[in-house]
């Protein structure tokens, strides 16, 4: 698989297809491009397909930085430009959901279209997690989060399975490989404290909400929501419901049941639904 050298690091990424403007799909935490791997079937023979390893995630370089979130729009800006790629599709999940929302408001002309599941589409209060979620996300921001993700790797051991029911031991090992050490899961516990919640971190609920002006801002940029059935947390029908009146040429699409972590439960729905929007509003022609 290719790697392309950004900054003081590089980033992996897979690469198959052929056509002017790529589909570029985007992960989040704990994952990989790993993700995607039976989505980008359904849309490889239509044209480019791309899926990046965040810094620090997957195969890509881990350097030695905050990974934060303005960290990954950094590095994933300088994979952006040195490929050339001036008009894409973007498809993204949880973090990649939102890097990829970050980075069409900041370059609108570079994009044809945007996908997101189980994405921060707005900033959220503490009351709007399960219970369960909410109490394991404090106790992830608190000096405890280091026992958690970095000894216990908890995010891959505990996290990633509860949001993805149909996850084999392969691709489980798949996805703990990167992280064989506590100071490998670093980009893990970062990600744990960026959730934009009661106000909280704020740079972050300020980035979230610029980009949710900017979706509703841009009527030009086709968008599609994809939900689960059931959705709690990011994907809860009321955050749906909400970015589907906000954001401008939106429309939402169900999945059916799945976890968070969506694209290994549902690949075959979220690959249709992916295609025929791409399809529907001819976003692949040059």
């Amino acid at each position: 698989m290719p790697t392309l050298d950004v900054l003081d690091s590089y980033l992996h990424y897979t690469d198959t297809g052929s056509g002017a403007i790529p589909i570029v799909f985007l992960h989040g935490n704990p994952t990989s491009s790993y993700l995607w791997r039976k989505v980008i079937p359904h849309v490889a023979d239509r044209t480019r397909v791309l899926a990046p390893d965040l810094v620090g995630m997957g195969e890509s370089g881990k350097p030695d930085i905050a990974y934060r979130f303005a960290d990954h729009a950094r590095y994933l800006d300088a994979w952006f430009d040195g490929l050339g790629l001036d008009r894409v599709v973007l498809v993204g999940h949880d973090w990649g959901g939102a890097l990829g929302m970050h980075w069409a408001a900041r370059y609108p002309e570079r994009v044809a279209g945007i996908a997101v599941l189980e994405t921060f589409l707005r900033p959220m209060d503490w009351s709007e997690m399960p219970p369960q979620g909410a109490e394991l996300f404090r106790r992830f921001r608190s000096p405890e989060g280091e026992r958690m993700i970095l000894e216990e790797n908890m995010f891959i051991e505990f996290n990633l399975p509860f949001g993805a029911k149909s996850l084999t031991d392969a691709d489980l090992d798949a996805y703990r490989r990167p992280y064989p050490t506590p100071e490998s899961r670093r980009p893990m516990l970062a990600w744990s404290r960026e959730f934009p919640l009661s106000g909280e971190p704020a740079d972050v609920v300020a980035v979230v909400e610029d980009y949710g002006r900017a979706m509703a801002a841009t009527p030009a940029v086709p968008k599609l929501i994809m939900a689960v059935d059931n959705g709690v947390g990011l994907g809860a029908g009321t955050i749906i419901d909400w970015a589907a009146t906000t954001f401008a040429s939106a429309e939402t699409v169900s999945i059916g049941p799945a976890g968070h972590h969506a694209p290994e439960d549902q690949p075959d729905a979220i690959g249709k639904a992916v295609a025929a929007w791409t399809d529907r509003h001819a976003l692949l022609e040059p």
